[in-house]
């Protein structure tokens, strides 16, 4: 824990952000979401929003610069003050000297050609003198990595590329407030780190800047947060204060309404139902191993009903069958010589750094883009020659961007697209649509327009597309992205349940605590080509291995392979095998 967050931040609000019986109600919707909201943001604090997926976490985001209701139509009741100005009163540019935002999807604020002249687009804008522009646009891309390539255009950066750049956007504005929704969704372990240690240096007590993150991997954010405010399933308060001491004292309540809470809280949870006392309740991996030194866990694991045994291989031939592949774009060679094979049945994930070409390759593998002759196949298909209504009955894809897919004007005709480009019968399109707006959760939104949903429904809406027309082999590029605990878990639970089936899962994620929970191998990609790959467990184990490739090892992991963790759950790897479990 970051020690300056022993000490409360400033008091004073002149510089800070005021929510008043905060309303929000989108053009069409009947109901108000977020609903009710009353917090105070103190200048050097960083505010944590948490809240199941549609609680209206982004809604509330944007009332902070003026976007609801200025740009967005939306009706809003109550008050947001930033720096003494009610927001209402106030257009978006008079706004943007207070506040800098990053949006969910960062590349819906990207305009500019080159990444020098985006980041300095907005200084400019605020008539910031010339020299002073190029000093703040060089300050903030170094700050995130990118200053090597500021001469690039926006649209060659992977998603995670485009992330940093909105971060850096929103440092050169250096408004004494930023509004963070997701930041680090889709940035690989290495660099979120380095986005929240940026974080913490510009926040905490001395500092007149303040930061409201909307986040749900609480694993790093919870490092600087000092309170947090959590959102109920109908955008209504349910928790505020302390970050710490609400995560701790309503951990069990919050995980009961769907929020995510950080790993080794979710796993003493689950030791403490079988038994096992841990206390107190650790909030990060030290805080775990600490808890579980010296403890007495004997005769619980076989009592637990979870397992550590590896899973049956997979079999049947090849699903995947990638020989020396090597792909350019824009001059840029983004897979290099690349070589994979994945069997079918398999539960296949793919890992690495921001710009590896992790979302490229996928993109080769759905047919998107075009690959050299015979280089890929996949079920007996060459992906970019083979008919499209044989490959889609074949491949399920879902982009990194949701909205990248969508195609249709309601929820239904979306998911309904697909079959009947297969002209199957009205009867039969119409029971899977029901059955997969109720697997979803999507059937009060059935009638929405996909680009009205928030980010965690796209996404939902998304792998629907994927999953409706059962094709053997599924690829799903950051399936989880903007999901709550709960329908995270049930997304993934249908994902195994379809790959215990015999369907071909292969997953391109950052999220390595996902990768240890259900995949059962995996490959690292770095640098366009395959450096590693191997059985889930032994990728996890090698910390060097993954440290080298801007990965880190999952706090599960590094809590319960210390040398004092009781033997009984020394080394496991997933939250199934914990006592508790069952």
């Amino acid at each position: 824990m970051d020690s300056r967050r022993s000490q409360p931040p400033s008091t004073s609000l002149t510089l800070g952000a005021t929510a008043r019986s905060l309303r929000v109600r989108h053009d069409g919707a009947a109901a108000w979401m977020p609903d009710g909201v009353d917090v105070e943001v103190a200048p050097g604090e960083v505010l944590l929003v948490l809240g199941p997926s549609g609680s209206g976490k982004s809604s509330f985001a944007m009332t902070f610069n003026g976007l609801i209701p200025h740009a967005l139509p939306a009706d809003v009741s109550g008050t947001m003050t930033v720096a003494g100005i009610p927001t209402s009163d106030a257009t978006i540019a008079e706004l943007s000297l207070h506040v800098g935002m990053v949006f969910q999807q960062p590349d819906a604020q990207l305009i500019m050609r080159t990444l020098l002249d985006e980041v300095c687009f907005g200084p400019e804008n605020l008539l910031v003198p010339a020299a002073e522009v190029k000093r703040r646009a060089e300050a903030a891309l170094r700050a995130v990595g990118l200053w090597e390539r500021r001469d690039d255009d926006p649209d060659l950066l992977s998603g995670g590329g485009q992330q940093r750049l909105a971060i850096a956007c929103a440092l050169a504005l250096e408004a004494p407030l930023m509004v963070l929704d997701e930041p680090t969704s889709n940035l690989d372990p290495a660099g979120a780190e380095e986005v929240y240690r940026l974080l913490g240096r510009l926040t905490g007590p001395e500092s007149p800047r303040s930061v409201v993150l909307v986040e749900h991997d609480l694993d790093l954010a919870l490092e600087i947060a000092d309170s947090v405010l959590v959102l109920d399933r109908v955008g209504r308060p349910f928790a505020q204060g302390p970050a710490r001491e609400v995560l701790r004292t309503q951990a069990e309540e919050l995980e009961a309404l769907g929020v995510w809470l950080p790993t080794p809280t979710t796993a003493a949870l689950r030791m403490r139902r079988a038994g096992i006392p841990v206390d107190p309740l650790p909030l990060d991996a030290a805080e775990l191993t600490a808890a579980l030194s010296g403890v007495a866990v004997d005769g619980l694991r076989e009592a637990s009903g979870g397992s550590t045994a590896e899973p049956e291989e997979a079999g049947g031939g090849p699903a995947i069958t990638v020989s020396r592949l090597t792909l350019t774009r824009a001059g840029r060679r983004v897979l290099d010589d690349l070589s994979l094979h994945v069997e079918s049945g398999d539960f296949f994930a793919i890992v690495g750094p921001n710009g590896a070409g992790k979302s490229t390759l996928a993109q080769v593998l759905a047919g998107i883009l075009r690959a050299p002759r015979g280089t890929v196949d996949v079920l007996g298909l060459d992906p970019t020659r083979a008919p499209r209504g044989a490959l889609r009955q074949a491949i399920g894809f879902v982009f990194q961007n949701p909205e990248h897919q969508f195609v249709a004007h309601t929820v239904v005709d979306e998911l309904a697209v697909g079959l009947r480009a297969r002209r199957l019968p009205d009867d039969e399109v119409d029971s899977r649509v029901e059955r997969m707006l109720d697997l979803l959760d999507l059937d009060p939104l059935r009638a929405s327009h996909p680009f009205r949903l928030s980010g965690g429904e796209k996404r939902r809406l998304s792998v629907g597309t994927a999953l409706i027309e059962g094709a053997p082999l599924l690829v799903l590029d950051e399936p989880t992205f903007g999901q709550d605990r709960a329908r995270a878990t049930a997304l993934l639970d249908t994902l195994a349940a379809l790959n215990a089936s015999g369907t071909t899962v292969v997953a391109i994620t950052h999220d390595l605590a996902l990768v240890g929970e259900y995949a059962r191998h995996v490959a690292i990609l770095d640098a366009g080509r395959i450096v590693a790959m191997d059985e889930t467990a032994r990728i996890l184990a090698d910390r060097e291995l993954l440290e080298a490739h801007a990965l880190r090892q999952p706090p599960l992991v590094r809590a319960l392979r210390a040398p004092s963790v009781p033997h009984p759950l020394h080394g496991l790897t997933r939250l199934a095998d914990l006592p508790g479990s069952g």
